[in-house]
């Protein structure tokens, strides 16, 4: 099973963009709901305030899952290992849990990325490694090269966007996926679809459409600084979508709505399917 799977890491908290006190008060917050599993990245700027974010909420580590993603800049030889021990000097940590490559390397070959990856796990930087945003090829060709270490691929995954192609390659080559944007950034709260299932249910539309992630099989990352919805996020383990209604949510994959395309990340690679 991979680390993200593990009871209580299924439900992740993103915190980009926060930054200093917004991110300290969002982090404790997120720790009082429940969450243990917190998400960074070098791109985010941010490392150093979740560093003092997990110091100022004195709370313990070794119950927490910290991700962070190195940035492709940092993909040089010279480069990677030096960007990842300043990693975790921000964030005051001896090794991180999970530590991923945040997107494909540009030249399309991922290769030497991966083994500076592999290195870094290594040399005890990263109990875990992994990828994020790296499209079905890249993720199977990233599982054979790595000979089964990637513990996760994080992608942009929710109702609204075909990842069938994504999702199908995950089961196949053995590289379990994980959310971002998993509400599509509030567009779920435009169909009605959610809001009618979730009556049912007694839960909200946010709420269904996390769960229904859940039953995909893929893990979830999330973000709010209220902690009304942080605490909403959170509380999706006690109930269970019909087949019925997750049909009707697979119904809108065909919206095909991508939060991060090429116009927000032109170094964003060819997506898979009709998403591309």
């Amino acid at each position: 099973m991979s680390v993200c799977f593990k009871p209580g890491y299924e439900r992740a908290f993103g915190t980009y963009p926060l930054k200093g006190e917004d991110l300290s008060r969002a982090f404790a917050a997120a720790y009082e709901v429940g969450y243990r599993a917190f998400d960074t990245a070098q791109m985010y700027g941010n490392e150093a305030d979740v560093g003092a974010a997990i110091r100022n909420a004195n709370v313990p580590t070794d119950d927490m899952l910290i991700t962070t993603k190195v940035h492709p800049d940092n993909y040089g030889n010279d480069l990677f290992i030096k960007s990842v021990e300043a990693s975790l000097q921000a964030l005051g940590l001896s090794r991180v849990d999970l530590l991923l490559l945040h997107w494909p390397d540009t030249s399309g070959d991922n290769r030497n990325a991966l083994s500076l990856l592999r290195e870094a796990k290594q040399m005890g930087l990263a109990a875990e490694i992994g990828v994020s945003n790296f499209t079905a090829a890249m993720m199977k060709e990233a599982q054979s090269f790595l000979d089964g270490e990637v513990a996760i691929n994080q992608v942009e995954f929710h109702p609204l966007l075909d990842q069938s192609i994504l999702l199908a390659a995950s089961l196949e080559c053995g590289v379990p996926l994980a959310s971002f944007c998993s509400v599509a950034r509030g567009e779920i709260f435009k169909h009605q679809e959610f809001d009618e299932i979730g009556q049912r249910y007694g839960k909200t539309p946010a709420q269904v459409a996390l769960r229904w992630i859940l039953q995909k099989g893929v893990a979830i990352n999330t973000m709010s600084t209220k902690v009304d919805n942080m605490r909403a996020n959170f509380d999706i383990m006690d109930f269970t979508l019909s087949s019925v209604d997750v049909g009707r949510i697979d119904s809108l994959n065909h919206t095909n709505y991508r939060c991060v395309d090429r116009t927000k990340v032109p170094w964003a690679p060819e997506w898979d399917g009709p998403s591309a």
